[in-house]
């Protein structure tokens, strides 16, 4: 099942099969070449196959045996081997059990560690046939309803079958036990259960943090934390030794902060994490960020730039060479923004290279490099070595120092167009960080072609969302008039089931975009104050963050309350 299937195998197996013809092919081998991406990928994205296709039939070659469990009837007995929650995090369904081995329908028939945890949690021999998606997910609501094996029922399991003979958990050191802790079967299954949740929710980070009575866990969704049922305190080192485990971190070194990397397969498909471990007075806080390529859009069209300002980035990124800048705190969107960016400049006909704090996501077809200031890898250094390999498109993680900013500014003289991140409050704050680190203006004005300010509010809920005339207070918070608003309707979100509740479903963001023109570039030789700056690019056209928020406010994409938080 492991065996490596190349390419062009896929696409002449679909087409011996009939499921394309030598026309989807062709284009698709034109379309492979002008992105560079996998030709099952290019055949998914033009339509002309889906993925259930392909895995099957590469599931048939590989040997495995194709059966319709619409069809077939499961004896209740085969389903008591697999819990609810178990079912839905690995998308299988059992279907046999003969001679202490059973038989699942999977979907994926080319991800093996499903059948190696199956056998590790359930001590039984595994075999996989294959089925479709939608129909194992079909199966798995007809034999399981839509309940799912609760947090709390896990918690009172584990708290049976942990070693016997251990007062307190928290005082076991040796490294062995720490394993055997960490692989007990309910310990993994909780896991997978949080990890399964979180990513069904959308979180974009778990948080694991020990406190003196009690143990939280917490995701964050939409930038937000949100409680989950706490698992009692004395269950944390089973969690996050499970956890430092699959991440491959030393089990027992609980002194020092750690950083590991964990691909996991969850519901049918791939999500990455990234572990940071942290040493406190009541154990390690332990936090997961979830990089979940199906939930990011890296697409330009799709990050909330409006149409005018989409047009112009747009027409800078055209340009052979120069600096663009996208700024704003942790946590505002900037790499989402230069990642779609750098996807839209991804062609085989140039060469893309970023140096990354870390590499959040992989993108087929660039170079990415992740930053290891320990080992003296930092970006100053690293982007010497990328100018070696004749880059076309630079991504630089952020600007940190002189250094970095003046081999970015050598980068973009001898013909590269640069892209990199920067902490400012807004545009303009930029153009006067540059300078206070030393970066002459005349360098500045001669390779800054724009700068890019950014924000991310949530969007109101579209099952829930209501209109509504808002109050004066409402109005002073975001810094309007009645006259300002007239008779237009503002939104809000009143909560429902596929919100939790919150009113709130996705972010978006909110730009301010400034190019730096003529007039601009003699206000920053000038040495201006950001305030100079920004004002004359309001003159000259710009719209700030704040007109931006307002504008999607009128819109009914997001809420009031939002737009003055950010703003």
């Amino acid at each position: 099942m492991q065996q490596k299937i190349s390419s062009g195998y896929i696409g002449s197996l679909l087409l011996s099969k009939g499921l394309i013809t030598k026309e989807h092919l062709e284009e698709a081998v034109e379309e492979q070449k002008r992105t560079g991406k996998l030709i099952g990928h290019v055949l998914v994205d033009l339509g002309f196959v889906n993925e259930n296709d392909i895995f099957l039939c590469l599931g048939t070659q590989l040997g495995m045996e194709m059966v319709d469990i619409k069809n077939i009837g499961i004896p209740k007995e085969v389903l008591k081997f697999v819990n609810p929650s178990m079912a839905r995090i690995y998308n299988i369904m059992p279907i046999k059990y003969e001679n202490n081995m059973l038989t699942v329908a999977i979907a994926d028939p080319l991800n093996p560690h499903i059948i190696d945890d199956l056998h590790f949690m359930l001590d039984l021999e595994i075999s996989a046939v294959l089925s479709t998606h939608d129909d194992i997910k079909t199966a798995i609501k007809k034999h399981y309803g839509e309940e799912t094996e609760s947090i709390v029922d896990l918690i009172e399991e584990i708290e049976k079958e942990l070693p016997k003979g251990v007062e307190k958990i928290e005082d076991i050191t040796d490294v062995d036990s720490l394993k055997e802790l960490a692989n007990e079967a309910p310990v993994v299954k909780l896991l997978n259960l949080i990890l399964a949740q979180a990513i069904k929710d959308q979180a974009s980070d778990i948080h694991f943090e020990p406190f003196e009575n009690d143990f939280k866990v917490r995701y964050r969704v939409d930038g937000v934390l949100y409680d989950m049922v706490p698992p009692p305190k004395h269950l944390s080192l089973a969690l996050t030794s499970r956890i430092k485990v699959i991440a491959n971190l030393d089990i027992a070194e609980r002194r020092l902060p750690q950083d590991g990397r964990i691909l996991v397969s969850i519901a049918g498909k791939y999500v990455d994490l990234r572990v940071s471990t942290l040493p406190t007075a009541f154990g390690e806080s332990v936090v997961i960020r979830i990089l979940d390529r199906s939930v990011v859009s890296l697409d330009l069209n799709k990050v909330g730039m409006n149409k005018e300002m989409l047009e112009s980035f747009s027409h800078v990124l055209e340009k052979p060479n120069g600096i663009v800048i996208v700024t704003g705190p942790t946590g505002s969107g900037k790499t989402t923004t230069l990642y779609s960016s750098l996807k839209l400049l991804n062609k085989l006909d140039s060469k893309l290279i970023t140096t990354e704090d870390p590499v959040e996501y992989d993108i087929e077809g660039i170079m990415q490099i992740n930053i290891n200031e320990e080992i003296g890898l930092t970006f100053s250094h690293c982007l010497r070595s990328i100018l070696r390999q004749d880059p076309d498109i630079i991504m630089i993680g952020e600007v940190r120092d002189y250094e970095t900013a003046e081999i970015a500014v050598q980068a973009s003289l001898t013909g590269h167009l640069v892209f990199s991140t920067l902490h400012t409050n807004d545009a303009a704050g930029a153009v006067v960080r540059l300078i206070d680190m030393g970066v002459e203006p005349f360098l500045i004005t001669s390779t800054l072609e724009a700068i890019l300010a950014q924000r991310l509010v949530r969007t109101i809920c579209s099952d829930c969302k209501t209109s509504y005339s808002p109050t004066p207070e409402v109005l002073r918070d975001v810094d309007l008039t009645p006259q300002d608003v007239g008779d237009k309707k503002f939104y809000y979100g009143k909560g429902c089931k596929k919100c939790n509740n919150t009113g709130y479903k996705g972010r978006i963001g909110i730009f301010e975009y400034l190019e730096i023109s003529d007039p601009i570039r003699a206000l920053i030789l000038d040495k201006a104050p950001s305030v100079i700056i920004r004002q004359k690019a309001i003159e000259l056209g710009m719209k700030t963050l704040w007109d931006d928020g307002i504008e999607k406010i009128f819109q009914g994409v997001t809420t009031a309350e939002e737009v003055g938080r950010e703003t």
